[in-house]
């Protein structure tokens, strides 16, 4: 493939500096593209090493200028250059068509141009949209819905009557919709809760490798437009997660917690159940999250979680522990003297 400059630029919606008709045929890193390459620039560390990358042309910030360069410039560069990225490197699909190596049960409904390979196994009564793609060793459960265009990775499971939204990538090894982790003790053992909900994910979701996302006791677990899951993620029944938050790897979440939109939630970060996490909140690694946490709040790393600003000061006196626990064991002794002298 190749793309003059002019058309990645209204692609993107950015203007070109140097030669408009000068053509690329990939997308590179800064240190390593080629004269047919166009590479990423958008941080300041790079505008000032432009002299040092062979790239044919460059996606850099507005009103950035370097003289004999070719530049595509733009209002978020980064956000850009993921755009052109995806142009020359789109997400592999199956082969077309519905192999003859899938196991699909009745009531099967299935919209134009599906990919579907062999070893998928799908259920009764299921709905796939437009262009989904299934790779090999995907289970599909009955009564699930998948929307236009969702990519389903290898070795999914999606169990029964779980909804998938639109443009939903689901990673390898994913699992939609197990029973949640719920048990009535009963003496010395523990009854099982039957859970009868489902699990939905709404439209631009993606969702990491080898997540589990339990289904509700009842009603749904229910992870809302534009999500972002990292691997190796747990989100336990009855949790929804508000438009456009990020999950970090190893972040487990317990049951009926709720959380707002664009909220991040740091690597290995774990949050109690049962509580509300507002809008634009972010929890730093590690952080154990115990109570409810205000819209906008920033919590640190570290258990328990708490204020980042307090977090800041502690870890500022952490060093001086030593001397400070020597001070005290002197005053204590020195105290302890006055009162023998009385």
């Amino acid at each position: 493939m190749e793309l003059a400059l002019a058309a990645i630029a209204q692609m993107v919606g950015g203007e070109v500096i140097g030669d408009p008709q000068k053509t690329v045929v990939g997308a590179a890193a800064f240190e390593t593209a080629a004269p047919d390459q166009i590479a990423l620039a958008g941080a300041p560390r790079y505008l000032k090493q432009i002299d040092g990358t062979r790239a044919g042309a460059l996606m850099v910030p507005l009103k950035f200028e370097a003289a004999g360069r070719n530049l595509v410039r733009v209002g978020n560069p980064a956000a850009a250059f993921a755009h052109v990225l995806s142009v020359f490197h789109p997400l592999p699909r199956p082969a077309a068509g519905i192999s003859p190596g899938a196991a699909i049960g009745g009531g099967f409904s299935v919209g134009l141009d599906p990919a579907i390979a062999p070893m998928v196994f799908i259920g009764e009564n299921v709905t796939l949209g437009d262009r989904v793609a299934v790779y090999p060793g995907a289970f599909i459960g009955d009564g699930v819905f998948i929307g236009d265009d969702a990519t389903i990775f290898p070795n999914v499971t999606i169990m029964r009557r779980c909804r998938i939204g639109r443009r939903v990538i689901l990673n390898p090894g994913t699992v939609i919709g197990a029973d949640g982790f719920g048990f009535a003790p009963e003496g010395e053992r523990y009854r099982k809760i039957p859970h009868t909900g489902s699990v939905q994910i709404d439209d631009d979701c993606e969702i990491g490798a080898l997540n589990t996302i339990d289904r509700a006791t009842f009603g749904k677990t229910w992870i809302k437009q534009g999500v972002k899951t990292d691997n190796l993620v747990h989100i336990a029944h009855n949790v929804t997660i508000g438009e456009n938050s990020v999950v970090v790897a190893q972040v487990g979440i317990s049951g009926s917690t709720v959380i707002g939109r664009h909220a991040v939630l740091a690597g290995q970060a774990g949050i109690a159940g049962h509580l509300t996490l507002g809008d634009n909140v972010t929890v730093g690694p590690q952080a154990g999250v115990g109570k409810s946490i205000a819209s906008g709040a920033v919590v640190s790393s570290g258990l328990p979680a708490m204020a980042h600003r307090t977090w800041l000061r502690v870890v500022r006196e952490v060093p001086r522990l030593p001397e400070l626990a020597r001070r005290l064991a002197d005053l204590e002794k020195r105290l302890k003297t006055l009162e023998e002298e009385k």
